[in-house]
């Protein structure tokens, strides 16, 4: 008796052990739990974070630029949020400890989503016309490059700043013209709010001359110092997580619907393949691996984001990625 309680209290310790071994990571995503946090989900529910020593939670966010702060601070280790944004904090907040390590959004889904009935399919026709843009949204924030790219003068736009939770009905009523948004989102909470697909008409930034790169995974620099192999290890697990999401999108929604039992499975099934298709497997990230970015793009984006933003500081690459926690080449797109 004696010995297979000695059996089993050995054990239980071996699974404490276990346990107390795997390092808590919470990490800050960019907004609600849809269609594109599926990959998170399935990292978790697949077992790639625990096979790094990783027991990691997941906390829903308001907005591209959300996490951005809460990395800066220490309050999360690790986010992801915008990283054209982030080059913008950093140089407001010189030397933040906050840097992006993953590039997750290679072509980025900043959008002006328009209806074509009211007068809206090419970036000439916002002109004279209400565009609806929340104060926080990532894409809103780069429409000024968007604008000037494409010869539109900022005072010919009525702006309204409105909440993420009002745009897309604002556009159904009818209330503006126009919004920014995230393409793969705000296109589906239209059609989920009864317009008719032929309707509405998706701007995506990146066609139309903006040369921006997208949402990045982002560290805190101490944390990440301090903890190399735990953000190698997270990275590897997203990386994973993203390839199994991209493999089999119906199966990724079983863990997304875990968290979000309200959630719609196929039109999130929808969002993430829209994300996948158009800012994940790029021509780019098919060729040199996914996660890194191109050295001369992001000087590039650099130069096109002072074309409507003064920096205070030299703008350096290296102050805003680094690719310290990738492996070379970053991770293959399975």
């Amino acid at each position: 008796m004696f010995h297979k309680t000695s059996l089993a209290l050995v054990a239980a310790l071996a699974i404490a052990g276990t346990a107390q071994a795997e390092t808590s990571v919470p990490f800050a995503l960019d907004w609600k739990f849809e269609g594109p946090a599926a990959p998170y989900f399935v990292a978790i529910d697949n077992g790639y974070f625990s096979d790094a020593g990783l027991s990691v939670e997941i906390t829903a966010g308001s907005g591209s630029l959300d996490a951005i702060p809460k990395v800066a601070t220490g309050a999360f280790p690790i986010g992801f949020a915008d990283i054209n944004s982030l080059i913008k904090f950093l140089d407001q907040n010189p030397g933040a400890p906050v840097i992006a390590a993953m590039m997750v959004y290679d072509k980025p889904p900043f959008a002006v989503i328009g209806r074509k009935s009211l007068g809206v399919a090419a970036p000439a026709d916002l002109a004279g016309k209400v565009l609806g843009a929340p104060p926080p949204d990532g894409a809103w924030a780069q429409f000024p490059i968007f604008a000037a790219q494409n010869d539109l003068k900022m005072d010919a736009i009525t702006v309204e700043p409105v909440g993420f939770p009002t745009r897309e009905p604002m556009l159904a009523d009818g209330n503006v013209a126009a919004i920014t948004g995230f393409s793969f989102s705000s296109y589906l909470n239209l059609v989920r709010l009864g317009v008719a697909e032929e309707d509405i008409s998706t701007l995506l930034m990146a066609d139309y001359g903006v040369d921006l790169y997208g949402n990045a995974i982002i560290v805190n620099t101490e944390y990440a110092a301090e903890n190399p192999e735990v953000v190698k290890g997270f990275l590897g697990a997203v990386a994973e997580g993203w390839n199994a999401a991209i493999a089999d999108p119906a199966k990724a929604m079983d863990s997304l619907t875990a968290r979000n039992p309200a959630a719609d499975p196929a039109l999130e099934e929808r969002r993430l393949q829209l994300a996948i298709d158009a800012n994940v497997v790029t021509d780019y990230t098919k060729a040199n691996g996914f996660g890194d970015v191109d050295d001369a793009r992001l000087a590039s984006s650099l130069e096109q984001i002072a074309t409507t933003y003064s920096f205070q500081n030299a703008a350096d690459s290296a102050l805003f990625f680094t690719d310290a926690y990738l492996p070379e080449g970053g991770f293959a797109l399975k």
